[in-house]
């Protein structure tokens, strides 16, 4: 019987994910993909490469179930943000441990959960874990930067792959956060739907000396701006809200609990969100729209009116939100109707999530750590699951991290001294190993 080598720690993995640049862009992924795929044939598992582009391929693998049952998907990313002008303790890509965490780019987003994903896995095939349906693993690049090369480009062209995917395990959630004296594990199951604008405002232009003639934009700009700035588009309550909401108030003590249960109140809202302060900034965009503006263009030389000004719009819409809904509540504040509207890309996601597999999912973490209290998650950005979401495939953020008390996941996301503790990495593993276990039973 041919010996096969032994598998690094999920720790260890993390380390050695950590230390390939995949900064998007360019992204460059192959050669991290290719040690994946490395580590997979070591433990005796064939490994599919797909690309777009070879420099930025993606990997496919597959444990056979023992049963009909649906296949589950697990999948993740492994290009990571840049660190350019932040200043870090240590090498952003050296994979460093220490003080008992791994510091690095990538270590929570999300290189630390694509270490436990592929750790669980093999360790299922070593073990000849009876799963009952099969296991796909999806090792993806490009996330971070729209998906183009990585997820939708599967989705696109490998759908037969996932033919009667129902599940998957990916980003954001299952961490550990700590308020009011509970531990509670929010699991991502629905998330914000993207809409960029672009905002064109034109103008008579001119001299620079002489007053404007005309619409004058930097003016129409300015209001533009604070109008944005000022505004707080109107209340909704979408079914993922209210599951996170009820599922958080259903923990606390009462007075939290009844002020929690008014924000899905829309006549109530307003107020609570004003009262809670910074704390209901949370809360804001799990139940408006948003609009951010992010990029303005205009303007050529210092002594010339510009004629023509635009301003791309950073906007995120609630679950099940049409594009026309969302413009018509802007319209509301953007009241000059000369600025004209453009729709850039907008990326639809499903408006009722499917709960099937939260009770098993809840189980796990509350065995892996008594004091957790699962709930469900509107996450106010964007994954990649909203291209799974295409195929029918329900994505739960779950990737287990049980996380210090001090340390907030969200505070070191695409920050300087991003770090994860080694035992959150085995803690996730762990986790989601026993959900292969379970799945289907």
């Amino acid at each position: 019987m041919k010996h096969l080598p032994e598998t690094p720690s999920p720790a260890e993995i993390l380390q050695a994910l950590i230390r390939f640049i995949t900064t998007n862009p360019p992204g460059e992924e192959a050669a991290c993909i290719m040690y994946i795929r490395q580590l997979l044939e070591d433990a005796g598992i064939e490994a599919q490469i797909c690309a777009l582009d070879p420099a930025r391929p993606n990997l496919l693998a597959r444990l056979k179930g023992n049963s009909d049952e649906a296949p589950l998907l697990l999948y993740g990313h492994i290009d990571v943000v840049g660190v350019d002008k932040q200043a870090w303790s240590c090498d952003p890509f050296g994979g460093v441990m220490k003080d008992g965490f791994i510091w690095g780019r990538g270590a929570l987003d999300m290189k630390g959960g694509v270490a436990m994903l592929i750790s669980s896995f093999i360790r299922a095939h070593r073990n000849r874990l009876p799963v009952r349906g099969d296991v796909i693993l999806a090792i993806v690049s490009d996330e971070e930067a729209g998906g183009e090369y990585g997820a939708s480009f599967l989705v696109e062209h490998y759908a037969d792959y996932f033919s009667g995917v129902k599940y998957a395990l990916g980003e954001f959630g299952g961490f550990s956060f700590h308020t009011l004296g509970r531990t509670f594990y929010p699991i991502m199951v629905a998330e914000k739907q993207l809409c960029w604008l672009k905002a064109t405002i034109r103008g008579g232009g001119g001299h620079g000396s002489l007053s404007t003639s005309g619409v004058d934009c930097m003016a129409q700009l300015g209001d533009l701006l604070q109008s944005l700035s000022r505004t707080n588009l109107p209340i909704r309550v979408t079914p993922a809200t209210k599951l996170m909401i009820d599922g958080m108030a259903d923990a606390l003590p009462i007075l939290p609990k009844l002020l929690l249960k008014g924000l899905l109140r829309p006549p109530l809202s307003g107020l609570i969100l004003k009262l809670l302060g910074e704390k209901g900034e949370t809360f804001t965009p799990l139940l408006r729209n948003t609009i951010s503006a992010t990029v303005l263009r205009g303007g050529e030389k210092i002594n010339v009116h510009p004629s023509e000004i635009t301003v791309d719009l950073d906007g995120r819409t609630l679950p099940g939100v049409t594009v026309q809904q969302f413009i018509d509540e802007l319209r509301q504040f953007v009241v000059d109707e000369s600025i004209e509207l453009e729709v850039l890309r907008h990326e639809s996601c499903n408006a009722v999530p499917n709960m099937g597999l939260f009770p098993l999912l809840s189980e796990v973490l509350k065995e892996a750590d008594q004091q957790a209290i699962p709930i469900p998650m509107l996450l106010p950005g964007g994954t990649d699951g909203r291209w799974f979401a295409r195929l029918g495939i329900q994505t739960y953020g779950f990737l287990p991290m049980q996380l210090p008390k001090d340390m907030a996941f969200t505070q070191y996301i695409h920050a300087a001294d991003e770090r994860i503790p080694v035992e959150a990495v085995e803690f996730g593993t762990d986790a989601i190993y026993r959900v292969l276990e379970r799945y289907g039973a």
